[in-house]
């Protein structure tokens, strides 16, 4: 901006907002340029206090590192990608899935981006998006199936990666899974042990992984525990509206179940719905097994016998596995199986 005076042209400064950088922070704190920029890597020659210091400023000033530049340096993207489903979804199971993640990325260089997919599309174009705009280190899958494509190809042009499940693979690739055989095994024996000899199962969908797991623990159990199962015939990825209506239709026939098993909390919503449209109630006529992420079921019909999948923790171990990957560490050294949580 220039103003006249005497004639001439006074040169004024324009007020801008800068975006801080590094020597921001250096002015700031009164260090070098190389100290604050290993300080916010966590590098090890560099005091607690000192990182804490140029943290704390880091903080104030609302700095983050430009990934552009960081890109060009380095030839990283610090971008963790989780390709999350985005279809109908009432209990914030993914919302506690990122919230895990984004806990231990907190404390590195790394953040999270978030790809949404929808379970019918192709599962496939995410990963080939990420894969040929390079605009990640390392990416998080879930609904695995035994023969993942996804995986194969990551494996492939070795992207580092942890799967949300696990496949039937040869070749070892990190995961955090829940153990659905032992909580299908377990609801079958607590199903029987309330007097129910007639159970039907609500399970995944047949294609993916832990579909197997889980018929096979519910099998077992039958078998175990001297029950038998009464098939129905749809499975939690159908919309709600639809697994209310089946489950109505069942229960409203002359043979309907005395125990049910929903290998989710949303669908087990949906269960009950269609239960009491048919004029019966969970925890008198029949009881209902369901497994959840969020602690809410109980809170629609306290009679529901709950299994806890901490899905924040799971979140938490495929950062760390994912990283772990990057950092060069074996994949067989990064796979996890948690229990469910009976309540």
């Amino acid at each position: 901006m220039t103003d006249q005076q005497g004639g001439g042209l006074i040169d004024r400064p324009v007020a801008t907002k800068e975006r801080p950088t590094l020597k921001t922070i250096a002015f700031m704190t009164g260090l070098g340029i190389t100290t604050v920029s290993r300080a916010l890597k966590d590098a090890p020659d560099i005091g607690a206090e000192t990182k804490e210091r140029v943290r704390m400023v880091a903080r104030q000033l609302g700095y983050q590192p430009n990934r552009a530049g960081v890109r060009l340096r380095t030839g990283k993207t610090n971008v963790i990608a989780l390709v999350l489903g985005i279809d109908e979804e009432i209990l914030g199971f993914s919302n506690q899935m990122v919230v895990g993640i984004s806990e231990v990325l907190s404390g590195t260089p790394y953040h999270i981006v978030v790809t949404p997919h929808a379970h019918t599309k192709d599962p496939m174009l995410p990963v080939r998006y990420i894969l040929e705009t390079g605009s990640a280190d390392g990416v998080i899958i879930s609904r695995t199936e035994p023969d993942d494509a996804r995986v194969a190809l990551l494996m492939e042009q070795n992207m580092p990666f942890a799967t949300h499940g696990r496949t039937n693979m040869r070749e070892a690739h990190p995961y955090h899974d829940f153990d659905n055989e032992a909580f299908a095994f377990s609801a079958v024996e607590r199903l029987v042990k309330k007097g129910r000899r007639r159970i039907a199962l609500l399970p995944p969908p047949s294609k993916l992984t832990y579909y197997q797991h889980t018929f096979d623990g519910f099998m077992r159990g039958l078998r175990a525990f001297g029950a038998e199962e009464v098939p129905l015939h749809i499975n939690i990825d159908a919309p709600l509206d639809q697994i209310r209506a089946s489950v109505q239709d069942m229960m409203s026939g002359p043979d309907a179940p005395d125990g049910m098993i929903s290998s989710s909390g949303s669908s087990a919503i949906a269960a009950n719905a269609g239960i009491e449209a048919a004029g019966l109630r969970v925890g008198h006529d029949l009881d209902l097994v369901a497994k959840q992420g969020t602690p809410i079921l109980r809170w629609i019909r306290p009679e529901i016998i709950v299994a806890r999948e901490d899905v924040r923790q799971a979140g938490r171990e495929l950062a760390k596995a994912v990283i772990a990957r990057i950092d060069g560490v074996e994949p067989q050294l990064l796979q996890s199986v948690s229990q469910p949580r009976w309540d």
